[in-house]
């Protein structure tokens, strides 16, 4: 008797866990487990000498920039130049997964938006993937610079005067 409210509760939590991942979530996981997986190889001993050749990436998928970053990356991560680090297990896990971050923020997320354009409704879903800056620095250095609107200087340049 006391076996079923157990077995119903996990049941429950089963089923929330179920649910299908929305676009921007999807994006989000996925560029924090290819930030994990740099990290990783960057430390190993084993794959440490083929990705310092690797340019530096620090993900941002409200960053603009990012489907640009991510082509040249997945380029260099296909093109490394010895046999040896593109056949490293960990190497092929990073150009696979960079490569479904690059198709989902290009296509699926981008056809999401392209047919939801029409119903005004659609474009605050939650899986649109929106972009807040255009600072392709910010993705090689980490450091983001803030970039202000003409109105917003301009209240800038009067608080000097």
């Amino acid at each position: 008797m006391r076996l079923a409210p157990f077995l119903c509760f996990f049941s429950f939590i089963w089923l929330a866990d179920c649910a299908p991942p929305t676009c921007y979530s999807r994006v989000l996981g996925l560029s924090k487990e290819i930030m994990d997986l740099l990290e990783k190889l960057h430390n190993y001993h084993l794959t440490k000498t083929c990705v310092e050749i690797l340019p530096k990436m620090f993900l941002d998928v409200h960053n603009s920039c990012i489907v640009t970053k991510l082509r040249d990356f997945l380029y260099v991560v296909e093109n490394l130049p010895t046999q040896y680090c593109r056949e490293r297990p960990r190497i092929a896990l990073l150009k696979r997964k960079v490569n479904n971050l690059y198709t989902i923020i290009n296509r699926i997320c981008y056809r999401l938006k392209m047919l939801c354009m029409p119903r005004s409704d659609c474009l605050t879903s939650p899986q649109d993937l929106v972009y807040f800056t255009d600072d392709c620095e910010a993705i090689e250095t980490g450091q983001s610079t803030p970039r202000y609107g003409e109105d917003r200087l301009q209240l800038l340049v009067e608080e000097k005067r």
